[in-house]
């Protein structure tokens, strides 16, 4: 039964080792923190954190390091999320506040999250599939090109160029881009693509001459496409520098834990069996990234929502020394002003 104190000495063990990268001893426990008790009475406590496997001896020095078991502790119950400064949450205001779209706003989350956590930051794109159509726009760009745009209530915009064999009458794209938002506008991304497959909906009268409907149906076959883009499968990653800044914490070479992380189908695996904890932040550590190639690594994530009510992940990867409190507010903070920025707009 591990007492109270321990656990305060496991904490004070964590957070020492996070700094300093050194094992931590008895003696500089009690000259750095307040316990009001011996070396030796540390030590016991010590032997008891070991006995229970949450500290380990990392050669024959008397100093001790966390476990995966340890950190799983620590985090669980002992860590403290502090909050943001003021400045840093001025920074994430200010840095994504500027983002344009969906696709900027989140390159922008993934290097400000990077720079927050001193890790590697994932961001996974909300699921196109669960999106509903907001709009469709036709714009030409020349007489035989033009951009395909798909809105989606989840605010991604999709577009495509489309290159045509003639050019197409004004009135044919007018009553074209007509059609396609009535018949699509409000529909999930599989009854749009449904709907494009299976119905006349270009067919017939009002759509110019017979010369005219290989242009029609080569703009309505790419936005089918569009359509049936799935965003699901797809992370952007930022401050892979950082990993190589922090090789000291692996036995062996990085270069695994790189492949592993290019690795999107394994990274969305793993986000997709991560459970949020009382803090709103799930976090794996260790040996439980065994199965995805990350043994010696640990992942934060935290759920955000677009407006169209899509659920994604984003979050840090790093080496199991990190700064858990401190990432854990960061990921939390980021994701809660990216739901409402995505919210707003």
């Amino acid at each position: 039964m591990v007492s109270d104190r321990s656990l305060e000495v496991l904490r004070v063990i964590v957070q020492d080792y996070v700094a300093s990268r050194e094992p931590v001893g008895s003696k500089s426990i009690v000259d750095r923190h307040s316990f009001g008790v011996s070396a030796a009475t540390i030590r016991n406590d010590m032997a008891l954190l070991e006995e229970e496997e949450l500290i380990a001896a990392p050669h024959t020095s008397s100093g001790r390091i966390p476990t995966d078991k340890g950190y799983r502790l620590f985090v669980d119950h002992l860590a403290d999320l502090r909050p943001l400064s003021a400045a840093q949450r001025q920074a994430i205001e200010t840095f994504l506040g500027q983002s344009a779209d969906l696709d900027e706003v989140l390159a922008r989350s993934v290097r400000l999250l990077s720079q927050l956590t001193h890790q590697v930051a994932l961001v996974q794109y909300p699921s196109l599939s669960r999106a509903k159509v907001r709009h469709i726009e036709l714009v030409p760009l020349s007489e035989t090109r033009l951009l395909s745009v798909l809105i989606t209530d989840a605010g991604r915009v999709e577009q495509r160029v489309v290159d045509l064999p003639r050019p197409l009458a004004e009135p044919v794209l007018i009553e074209l881009r007509t059609r396609l938002n009535s018949a699509l506008v409000g529909l999930g991304m599989s009854e749009a693509a449904s709907t494009l497959t299976g119905s006349s909906l270009t067919a017939g009268s009002g759509l110019g001459p017979i010369e005219q409907q290989e242009a029609v149906d080569l703009i309505t076959g790419t936005l089918r496409d569009q359509v049936g883009a799935n965003r699901q499968d797809r992370l952007v990653m930022a401050g892979a520098a950082n990993l190589v800044r922090t090789e000291e914490d692996f036995t062996g070479s990085i270069f695994p834990v790189l492949e592993a992380i290019e690795e999107q189908v394994v990274l969305l695996r793993l986000f997709g069996e991560m459970a949020s904890d009382q803090h709103g932040v799930s976090v794996s550590i260790g040996r439980e990234n065994a199965p995805f190639g990350l043994a010696e690594t640990s992942v934060l994530t935290s759920g955000y929502s677009s407006q169209g009510g899509n659920l994604a992940r984003l979050g840090v990867l790093g080496p199991t020394r990190m700064d858990y409190s401190n990432n854990m507010a960061a990921v939390r903070a980021v994701a809660r002003y990216l739901s409402r920025l995505l919210g707003e707009n």
